[in-house]
């Protein structure tokens, strides 16, 4: 008897990326023992071309993409990634170098990160692809970094670079210079900063998926806390320097940088900037959470509240 090709994709391009867990993709769901002592922690997104990638992306980069904003999940509690379970929906016609790609982009970004397949669904639509992917990861109890935490007084860092990602897109579709490819490459390729937020340095932390301003809003309603932006402060890549200021707003409010947002209290911010270089990644601070209502204030070079586009991108 013939397997169908749902199954024979399944068994050609995605077995060979399940862990023991994933039971081979033989069964209806996996297996998983986490590690002693320890709580899992869960999250999941989803990719829609056309709205978060573009039609012509390289499927390995669209595999990674997916794969590494969800590590990015963990990264903002400070969990160690353990392994996912992905659901693609994609058109009747795809060829089967699609799934070739898309697979080995995933093979990639496991060797890299240490964690396997668990299990999912293929599917067909009509359009557009359809991607979705849950992914497991864990802490020592009780020592996930949450949303709640910020207190007036504390500072407010970031990792890497602010803006790259929506400047990237601009890139992507050839509506800005990118000589490099640098700008599309920090869009197609986000990068996860695991084992960034310690819970002994970082009292509060998400990372920047839709845009600085609107994110930093969500810690400051959790913590119920005020929150002022430097905005020279911003750390932006040499890449978007070359645009100056006129893009100061978008880097603000663009979203889709995957940086950790963080609130860290001034004792403890020494520290921060030690446990960074020692990981390679770049943290600058660049704010602080004041008391008062939870809004998010951006000051420019003379201390002026900067008027922005917009606050950041809405998925409805």
């Amino acid at each position: 008897m013939t397997m169908p090709p749902e199954f024979d994709r399944i068994a050609r391009y995605f077995r060979p990326l399940a862990g023991p867990g994933g039971l081979d993709l033989l069964d209806d769901a996996a297996l998983i023992d986490p590690p002693a002592g320890r709580q899992i922690v869960i999250a999941a997104d989803a990719m829609v071309e056309g709205v978060h990638f573009l039609p012509d992306d390289p499927p390995d980069l669209v595999a990674r993409k997916l794969l590494r904003t969800n590590l990015s999940d963990l990264a903002a509690m400070g969990a160690e990634p353990l392994g996912y379970l992905t659901t693609i929906s994609v058109r009747r016609d795809t060829p089967e170098a699609w799934f070739a790609a898309f697979s080995a982009g995933l093979a990639a970004d496991q060797q890299q990160f240490g964690l396997n397949l668990l299990g999912g669904d293929c599917t067909s639509t009509p359009g557009p692809v359809s991607l979705s992917l849950t992914i497991l990861g864990h802490v020592a109890p009780g020592q996930a970094v949450r949303r709640i935490g910020a207190r007036p007084g504390d500072e407010i860092w970031v990792s890497g670079t602010i803006g790259d990602g929506a400047l990237g897109l601009m890139a992507a579709t050839g509506e800005i210079d990118d000589p490099d490819g640098f700008l599309a490459d920090r869009y197609r390729l986000p990068q996860p900063r695991l084992g960034l937020a310690r819970p002994d340095l970082v009292r509060a932390c998400l990372d920047v998926s839709d845009g600085l301003v609107q994110d930093l809003g969500h810690l400051c309603r959790a913590g119920q806390v005020g929150a002022q932006v430097f905005a020279p402060a911003l750390p932006r890549s040499k890449a978007a320097q070359r645009f100056g200021d006129e893009v100061l707003g978008l880097c603000l409010t663009g979203g889709d940088d995957y940086e950790l947002l963080m609130a860290v209290g001034p004792r403890d911010a020494p520290a921060l900037a030690t446990h960074a270089r020692a990981l390679g990644i770049k943290v600058s601070r660049i704010g602080m959470f004041t008391q008062g209502a939870p809004v998010v204030r951006v000051l420019d070079a003379r201390g002026a509240t900067m008027a922005l586009p917009r606050g950041g991108w809405s998925h409805f």
